[in-house]
């Protein structure tokens, strides 16, 4: 079976670029929390992290400053050097 990914910043030459692959297990891993700041997105994400907290899972919030654009290289920067994975919320 074939997967297709589709690109939503509407690149239109975008790459390829290959899965990272899974974590085996959340044992002693960080977490990152990418709020993308739509309404209600935080409710989602003070869950999680507190699902997270419950298992001893480290987390770290980030936050877009708006909905409308892709997040800023500094973010994204950030969240590589500090966190084993990301979870970004979408919600309204």
């Amino acid at each position: 079976m074939t997967e297709i990914f589709l690109d939503p910043t509407s690149e239109l030459n975008a790459a390829a670029k290959p899965l990272l692959p899974r974590l085996q297990s959340l044992a002693g891993k960080t977490i990152g929390l990418l709020d993308i700041n739509k309404p209600r997105g935080n409710v989602l994400l003070d869950r999680l992290e507190q699902l997270f907290n419950e298992q001893g899972v480290a987390v770290k919030r980030y936050k877009k400053p708006t909905m409308t654009r892709v997040a800023p290289l500094a973010v994204k920067q950030q969240i590589a050097s500090e966190c084993d994975a990301v979870v970004e919320a979408l919600a309204d």
